[in-house]
């Protein structure tokens, strides 16, 4: 076996372990996705809990508590595999977030006893649960960015955003259902509920820009016309600006029951994107494993290649004249489109890949920035977005170049 055969033969089987990896990494994400959707409708169920004193939603929030724990191990199973096989290069930051938020996991217990003994504000149950819901999604977030294919990388990106928007619904559910369980809404719940609607408005039209044909025609019949409208109705009586209370807290289940339709209806768009990436990452093993045995074969016959053919004819011919020829010949002209072909399409993937990871880095770039404005200006995340996104339209720039303007700015701070 020749030197160049050894060196393609060692690419393809590199190809296949990365192609392996992320097969795991898609399996683990639907995992996430499991267990994000039951912890969605626990905290939903402890606002409820919490707000009314224990006498609403005890025994759902019990369901919903083993079908939480029921997930959570099957996620740890998962997630242990990582520590088990080898993975390629960019998976270090994959794994940190799968640590911090094995640490968050073992917290989770703590935070339940609180809520068994009315020792927890609702809103401080609920950022509990925001908390561990981000963390996970950054593992998605990360698998995302550690994928070298691009139709995998689009799929992880489009699943990304379908799931943070569906957590923001999830928070919308569980604010709406702490206000009409308490009869009204103050202004600070007010405003979490028109910003956790416009931000997740903005996740689903980035999940549709990345989205297969079939996931947005999924998408656009998931959720009935009906449920949408009471949604809607529910959403502008909550918005209303007037101190009157609701008249009855029992449309606290009415909302909680209409939202929960919605996002279930979003878990099943989730569970199908899911499929289509599993699909999509074994489909891809089995055509590197074909290429694989492809490259064992033993060569055929010899066929000189161009040049040599051209070498081999009478030298009374000048070379030059010989080239041209060749250039103009039906075989020159199919070597040069099949290469002009297979450049075009590498450069095309090779495009599609790096616009996806700058949409990934500018994402960063924003959180990062989110943080600093939180840290320094003592603001929420909700707060230190709106700040961030109000100063880029007032300087007319992007929310990637104010946010990278904003570190640079704290860096040279720091230095000074």
């Amino acid at each position: 076996m020749s030197s160049a055969q050894q060196l393609l033969l060692t690419a393809i089987r590199c190809d296949i372990d990365n192609l392996t990896h992320l097969a795991t990494t898609s399996e683990i994400v639907a995992d996430i996705s499991r267990f994000i959707h039951v912890l969605q409708r626990e905290r939903g169920a402890s606002t409820i809990y919490l707000v009314s004193q224990g006498s609403r939603f005890k025994t759902q929030r019990r369901d919903y508590l083993k079908h939480s724990q029921e997930a959570e191990i099957l996620m740890r199973q998962r997630l242990e595999v990582l520590t088990q096989e080898v993975r390629p290069q960019g998976a270090a930051r994959l794994l940190r977030r799968i640590a911090a938020v094995w640490n968050a996991l073992d917290d989770i217990a703590a935070m339940r006893s609180a809520i068994d003994l009315m020792a927890i504000s609702p809103d401080a149950a609920t950022q509990a649960f925001n908390h561990l819901i981000s963390g996970l999604l950054a593992i998605v977030f990360e698998a995302a960015d550690t994928s070298d294919d691009p139709e995998i990388t689009r799929t992880l990106v489009a699943i990304f955003h379908l799931m943070q928007g569906k957590e923001l619904a999830g928070q919308e559910r569980a604010c709406g259902a702490f206000g009409f369980t308490q009869g009204h809404f103050d202004k600070t719940h007010r405003q979490l509920l028109g910003q956790l609607v416009e931000d997740q408005q903005r996740c689903f039209d980035t999940f549709v820009e990345f989205a297969t044909p079939e996931a947005e025609l999924a998408w656009q019949q998931a959720v009935s016309t009906s449920t949408l409208t009471g949604i809607h109705q529910l959403r502008e009586a909550a918005c209303q600006s007037t101190s009157q209370h609701v008249t009855t807290n029992v449309l606290g289940e009415t909302w909680y029951e209409l939202t929960t339709l919605r996002i279930d209806a979003l878990k099943i768009v989730e569970d199908a994107l899911n499929t289509q990436l599993a699909a999509l990452c074994y489909r891809k093993i089995a055509q590197a494993k074909a290429a694989l045995e492809h490259a064992k074969a033993k060569p055929g016959p010899h066929t000189p290649a161009p040049c040599e053919q051209l070498l081999a004819l009478s030298p009374t011919q000048p070379l030059g004249d010989l080239t041209a020829s060749a250039l103009t010949s039906p075989l020159g002209r199919s070597l040069i489109e099949l290469t002009q072909a297979q450049s075009s399409r590498l450069q095309g993937l090779s495009d599609e890949l790096e616009n996806t990871r700058k949409a990934l880095r500018e994402r960063k770039l924003v959180e990062r920035a989110k943080g600093l404005i939180m840290a320094h200006q003592s603001m929420t995340e909700e707060e230190a977005y709106r700040f961030l996104r109000k100063t880029s339209m007032d300087q007319s720039k992007s929310m990637a170049d104010m946010a990278q303007a904003i570190l640079d700015l704290s860096s040279i701070l720091k230095k000074a």
